[in-house]
């Protein structure tokens, strides 16, 4: 599956810092059950690859990728656990070189006009658009859509509750990425359902 076909299953994408093994596949039920099937573990713990192996065991349904991919062993490292997807802050070629030739669906970020044109020279034309609110949150996206029209975006950074509708509503948004729909707090507290009614929530469009 391609990175936008992907980008097209939710509304949002939860991006995810775990570090409990045994709690996460109850996490990743909660959040496929409010339709959020495509999730984000970023690489910022010690355990995240072994995060993301338990839930790709325990929930088929999900589609596992990687955040914060920042180094090639980590690319091999995503490869040897066949992820849906690997997602970068950033874009640097030669890191995406090495992405776009692991066959797995990459989505680089970028945050300016100079960026995008990295991106095309790549034949990129999916992107994580970051920091989202402080790179000039919907405004950007606006301005970037006049001469990126055929550029589509997963705004990441600063999303929640209040502010997701404005950017979904954009024709260049195909997702929003972000932590509120299971935060920490919820997590911590196993509030797997209300997690599950966040998630419901942006899916039907009634955040």
């Amino acid at each position: 599956m391609k990175i936008r076909e992907l980008l097209k299953i939710s509304r949002v994408i939860p991006v995810l810092e775990l570090d409990d093994v045994d709690t996460a596949p109850d996490l990743a039920e909660a959040l496929c059950a409010g339709g959020a099937s495509v999730l984000e573990i970023t690489l910022r713990t010690p355990a995240a690859f072994e995060v993301m192996e338990a839930i790709k065991a325990r929930v088929p349904q999900a589609h596992v990728g990687a955040g914060t991919v920042n180094t090639s062993d980590q690319i091999d490292r995503c490869k040897a656990l066949d992820l849906a997807f690997m997602v970068s802050p950033g874009l640097h070629a030669p890191l995406a070189e090495t992405a776009l030739k692991s066959g797995i669906p990459y989505l680089p970020g970028v945050a300016t006009a100079s960026d995008l044109l990295g991106a095309i020279d790549l034949r990129l034309d999916t992107l994580k658009f970051f920091p989202a609110t402080a790179a000039g949150g919907t405004n950007m996206l606006k301005a970037l859509g006049g001469p990126y029209g055929d550029i589509r975006f997963c705004p990441t950074g600063g999303i929640n509750s209040d502010n997701c509708e404005d950017f979904l509503s954009l024709s260049n948004v195909l997702c929003v990425g972000g932590s509120w729909v299971a935060s920490k707090s919820l997590i911590k507290n196993q509030s797997w359902d209300e997690i599950t009614r966040l998630a419901k929530a942006v899916n039907n469009g009634a955040t």
